[in-house]
C-alpha cells in the first residue's frame, strides 16, 4: 500500500487481523492465499511440496506429471545411449534416431514396470540401470496416485467471489456489498462470514495499517444453496462513514473476506478467503439479481455469469452526510 489517509475514523483499531500493521502490499490474494514472500530458509524448506501440488490447477497438475515423465524417461533413455545399445536385445539399430527412439520406449515401459519383452537389458550395468529405473518408477506412481487422491477427496467450498465490490443505496444509508456463490453441487450449510478491512493511515507521516472489523447484516445463513450478497451498512459505526468517492479512490483499503461453512458429504468445515482493494471497489452500483426461475417455474436458475454484473445508483457525496 502506498497512498495514506488523515480522516479519523470514529471505529476503534482491531489488532487481531493476523497481519501486521506496516505490511506491504495486498495482503490477500483472490486466491485466498496470503500474499507473503518468506526469505531466511532455502527453498526446499520453504514450501510444501504436498500442499503446492493439491493447490495447483488441474491443467498445470497434469502438465507437471507429464512433464515429469517425459524428463524421467529421457534422462534414462539418455543413459542407456550412452551404456550401449548393444546392452539391450531387439533394439532396431538401422539408424541413431531408431536406437534412441527404442531406448526412450524401453525406459518408459521399465518405468511404469510393463515389460513388453521385445526389449531386455543385458549385463550387469543395464540391468542395475533397469532395475533403479522400475524402482524408482514404484515410488513415482505412489506418490502420483497420493496426490491424485488428496486432489480428489480433499474438502473445498467451491465457492465464486464477484470480482468486485460495490458501495450502494441501503435502506436510509449506503452499504458495501459483495457477493458469492457455489459453484459445484455440493451441499454447503451453516456458512458464516468474517469480513474485516486494512485502512492505510498516516500517523507522523508514517503510513501504517489499521484494521477494522466490518459488520454485516446478516452474518450466518442456514443453506448456501444460491448466491449471498454480503452487505455492511455504512453508519456512524462504520470505518467508512463519511468516506466520498474520492476517498474509496485515493485510499489504500483492503477489504479482507474469510467464509467458513460445513460440507454435509465430507462432514467437515470448509474455509475459502478472498479481499477486495481500492481499484476493486465500485462506487454508486447495485448487483443485478443472478437468479431467476426456469420456464416451468418448478426450479430455481443460478447464472453464475451475472456474478458481477451491476448497475449505476446515485448515492450521496459524503456517505453519512444527508
Amino acid at each position: 500500500m502506498t497512498r495514506g489517509f488523515r480522516k479519523k475514523i470514529r471505529q476503534k483499531n482491531t489488532e487481531n487481523s493476523g497481519f501486521g500493521s506496516n505490511a506491504s502490499g495486498r495482503f490477500i490474494n483472490r486466491d485466498g492465499l496470503p500474499n507473503v514472500q518468506r526469505r531466511g530458509v532455502n527453498v526446499f524448506n520453504r514450501l510444501s511440496w504436498y500442499h503446492t501440488m493439491l493447490n495447483l490447477s488441474s491443467f498445470r497438475f497434469i502438465s507437471y506429471l507429464v512433464i515429469a515423465y517425459i524428463l524421467i524417461n529421457l534422462v534414462f533413455a539418455m543413459i542407456y545411449y550412452l551404456i550401449g545399445v548393444q546392452h539391450l536385445t531387439g533394439i532396431d539399430k538401422s539408424d541413431p534416431l531408431n536406437e534412441f527412439i527404442d531406448v526412450f520406449f524401453f525406459s518408459s515401459q521399465t518405468f511404469t514396470t510393463v515389460g513388453y519383452g521385445r526389449i531386455a537389458p543385458v549385463g550387469f550395468v543395464a540391468s542395475l540401470v533397469a532395475t533403479f529405473e522400475a524402482f524408482l518408477g514404484l515410488l513415482t506412481f505412489a506418490i502420483a496416485t497420493g496426490l491424485f487422491y488428496g486432489r480428489f477427496s480433499r474438502p473445498r467450498a467451491y465457492l465464486r467471489f464477484s470480482d468486485i465490490a460495490v458501495i450502494a443505496p441501503f435502506q436510509d444509508a449506503a452499504a458495501l456489498m459483495f457477493r458469492l456463490a457455489p459453484y459445484k453441487n455440493n451441499a454447503l450449510t451453516d456458512a458464516d462470514v468474517i469480513v474485516s478491512v486494512a485502512i492505510e493511515v498516516i500517523e507522523n507521516d508514517v503510513p501504517k495499517s489499521n484494521f477494522y472489523r466490518l459488520e454485516t447484516q446478516l452474518s450466518k445463513i442456514n443453506t448456501l444453496a444460491l448466491n449471498w450478497t454480503v452487505v455492511h451498512k455504512i453508519d456512524e459505526n462504520s470505518p467508512f462513514y463519511g468516506f466520498s468517492e474520492d476517498d474509496f479512490k485515493n485510499t489504500d483499503i483492503e477489504i479482507i473476506v474469510q467464509v467458513r461453512a460445513f460440507d454435509e458429504v465430507f462432514s467437515n468445515t470448509v474455509v475459502q478467503r478472498s479481499s477486495y482493494v481500492s481499484g476493486e471497489i465500485v462506487y454508486g452500483a447495485r448487483f443485478v439479481p443472478m437468479y431467476y426461475p426456469n420456464k416451468e417455474n418448478l426450479a430455481t436458475i443460478l447464472d453464475l455469469d451475472k456474478i458481477n454484473e451491476y448497475q449505476k445508483e446515485e448515492l450521496p457525496v459524503s456517505l453519512g452526510n444527508k
